[in-house]
């Protein structure tokens, strides 16, 4: 009943704390995209890949105990922290996982990164279709404002190898 939901717990369980929304955002989006079993629907939005189904699912799961969201002020805007409570531990530990591969190393791997590198590695992601010249076209009109360089766009080719290499899917 709760598969997709258990899935979002599973991710906060290995990360331990994630801060901040638009970091959470392309965490799941980027697992996503690497062969990890999420299913959010994602359109492509002012900072990137966007899922509202995630953005719903977090709240339930705040709603229902599972999850702790702090709203931090942090200079002249809000940072929301997330951990998964106890309630929360002690659901997804009921919860059979089977189809879900080893998610631990890339998680915390990923919520190592800053929240700009994730959003270029979402975005490089998102039109992967496409030849890298134009992707990289993509990213300085579609992001110009985060003045992206060659070698971050190279960086993040290179990053999301890395993070097809780490999964094992049985």
């Amino acid at each position: 009943m709760l598969t997709e939901h258990a899935k979002i717990m599973k991710a906060f369980s290995e990360a331990g704390e994630i801060i901040g929304r638009k970091k959470l955002q392309k965490m799941i989006y980027i697992a996503k995209k690497v062969n990890f079993p999420f299913y959010e629907k994602y359109d492509f939005h002012f900072y990137g890949p966007y899922s509202e189904e995630l953005t719903l699912r977090v709240e339930e799961l705040c709603n229902l105990g599972f999850l702790n969201e702090v709203k931090e002020k942090k200079g002249g805007y809000f940072q929301y922290r997330y951990t998964l409570t106890e309630t929360g531990e002690q659901f997804l530990s009921h919860y059979q996982l089977e189809d879900l591969p080893p998610l631990k190393e890339c998680i915390m791997d990923l919520n190592g990164q800053n929240a700009r590198f994730l959003e270029l590695v979402s975005t490089v992601l998102y039109f992967e279709g496409l030849a890298k010249e134009e992707v990289q076209d993509k990213i300085f009109t579609l992001k110009s404002k985060q003045r992206y360089t060659e070698e971050e766009i190279e960086e993040a080719y290179t990053y999301i190898e890395k993070l097809r290499g780490q999964v094992v899917v049985s």
